[in-house]
């Protein structure tokens, strides 16, 4: 298996998609905490089952918008100004 600094092959994908054939699937999710190449994505394109691609970037970012896996340790404070404050009577 690949992991974090490793691409997923299109070897892998293919095994995928093998075992989505023998389990009659007509679709499927691959996560990695890694990459996929062009070569991928391309060959999802042109098969017939639906394979949905999580690459470690878009597994982050859903943790940090979900808040999975993380604590808060700082939290910032926007500030604007208040017109209506100044507003004169």
């Amino acid at each position: 298996m690949a992991g974090w600094g490793n691409v997923v092959s299109i070897k892998e994908i293919r095994d995928f998609t093998g075992i989505l054939a023998s389990k009659k699937a007509k679709k499927g999710i691959f996560i990695t905490t890694s990459s996929f190449p062009k070569s991928v994505y391309e060959f999802v394109g042109q098969v017939e089952y639906k394979i949905i691609l999580f690459d470690g970037e878009r597994l982050a970012n859903l943790m940090i918008d979900y808040s999975i896996g993380l604590s808060t340790v700082n939290t910032y404070h926007v500030k604007t100004i208040d017109s209506d404050y100044f507003e004169e009577s």
